[in-house]
């Protein structure tokens, strides 16, 4: 999940049903025998994992409840670090085996839902001397490929946080300065991306799909772009060398779909199975968080036309119902919301009441109705192409976020086809 959104605001007039089948990526792909999920006419329809091997205070707000106080604490390295190795992995074990289970998947699969995007950090696969985070997610991590099996979910592992941090966020790992790309950060990561292809790799009929880079940002302008790009081949040939038939998928780098129109494209120079990743927010941004609830869908009506001429498969890998950056601890540990003027540079556009923490069932009327209209639009709009993952399964308080909890309110769709304000991107 980024901390800014680079949604376009303009309206596209495009009528879209569930049941559109995904415009083909080439006229005939010789490979696509060797999947176990067919993306060329199949709509992906998932969600993320998120806050499980991953930390991110905001979804898991009581594991950091007694560190809050400490200044150093922001994320999972300065978390670890002020615990000491023994202490948080006596900690993190528990979470590790009690946040997510066997009952999630199920109920996942109930849903209508066919795939899980599951974040993972370098630490937990490739992790390097002289850091304090802590090992032992894999072991987890290799009960959870059994669960989606036995539930028939297909899993996207995300390699979501890469040495040095590719994008200063907390989710990446560590909060701060941009350091992936410095020194043998890049070597680091291809390392991290090897060991998931090689451990996973007799599991293709689940893990369909493995994500090279969450979220990398771009600050340092068209120099980083273009390492990411060369990371990016080097990622899809390490790949490859390991397993033919997964699926490889890249982020968009927060550039929009149209950037990476050519790159990587099947079937260029023999290139098969890439997928490109975008995600979009509504809410991290001083314009955005002011938009009405009508603009909010508008502006996710529009996405369709982007999407729908990408030259590779294309999923949202994340998306949100929330139309305010309301929940407690979103945008760091002990930081307020852009939405009720509590964090610093910001005026206040409405009440964070009820969303701040909280439940579905005690939302306004009103809340529930827009979380509707905003979640169905999006819905139709990003099965113009290839499909979705919604952030997130479960949080401990944020009701916009949480799709159980607005699974059993009646809030998504179910069916997920069901439509309770039809033809809004018309």
């Amino acid at each position: 999940m980024h901390l800014f959104s680079l949604v376009p605001l303009a309206f596209v007039a495009t009528s879209l049903l569930a049941i559109v089948r995904a415009a083909p990526v080439t006229a005939n792909d010789p490979y696509l025998g060797g999947l176990t999920f067919d993306y060329f006419h199949t709509k992906v329809r998932g969600v993320n994992l998120g806050g499980w091997f991953v930390l991110e205070p905001w979804i898991t707000p009581s594991i950091f409840e007694q560190l809050a106080s400490n200044p150093a604490v922001k994320d999972e390295y300065t978390y670890t670090q002020a615990l000491g190795k023994a202490e948080a992995y006596r900690r993190l074990s528990q979470h590790w085996n009690s946040w997510i289970t066997q009952d999630d998947f199920n109920q996942i699969a109930r849903a209508g839902l066919n795939h899980v995007r599951i974040p993972i950090g370098y630490w937990a696969v490739a992790p390097l001397p002289g850091e304090p985070y802590v090992q032992g997610q894999l072991a987890v991590l290799d009960q959870a490929i059994g669960w989606a099996r036995a539930a028939g979910l297909k899993v996207l592992l995300d390699l979501h946080g890469a040495p040095g941090s590719q994008n200063g966020f907390d989710n990446s790992g560590r909060l701060g300065p941009i350091n992936w790309q410095q020194g043998n950060t890049v070597s680091q990561t291809l390392d991290a991306i090897k060991a998931l292809a090689r451990r996973y790799a007799s599991a293709s009929d689940v893990v369909t799909s493995i994500e090279l880079l969450n979220e990398p940002l771009p600050a340092a302008g068209a120099a980083f772009l273009d390492t990411t790009k060369d990371f990016y081949k080097a990622g899809y040939s390490a790949i490859r060398a390991i397993n033919t038939e997964t699926v490889v998928v890249i982020h968009d780098a927060f550039q929009g779909v149209g950037a990476w129109q050519g790159f990587l494209s099947p079937p260029t120079a023999g290139v098969t199975h890439v997928m490109l990743d975008t995600h979009q927010y509504q809410i991290f941004d001083g314009g955005q968080i002011g938009l009405s609830p009508s603009q909010h869908v508008s502006a996710a009506c529009g996405l369709s036309g982007q999407l729908s001429g990408a030259d590779k498969w294309t999923v949202v890998g994340e998306w949100t119902g929330a139309q305010t950056d309301c929940a407690k601890w979103l945008n760091g540990l002990g930081r307020g919301a852009r939405y009720d003027g509590t964090l610093p540079g910001f005026s206040a556009t409405g009440s964070c009441a009820g969303k701040y923490t909280g439940t579905v069932a005690a939302l306004s009327a009103d809340d529930k109705s827009n979380l509707r209209h905003f979640i169905e639009a999006q819905l139709d709009a990003y099965e113009s192409r290839t499909g979705w993952f919604f952030w997130t399964w479960k949080t401990e308080s944020a009701p916009e976020w949480d799709m159980q909890d607005l699974l059993n309110n009646g809030i998504f769709p179910q069916p997920l086809t069901s439509r309770k304000y039809p033809g809004q991107c018309k």
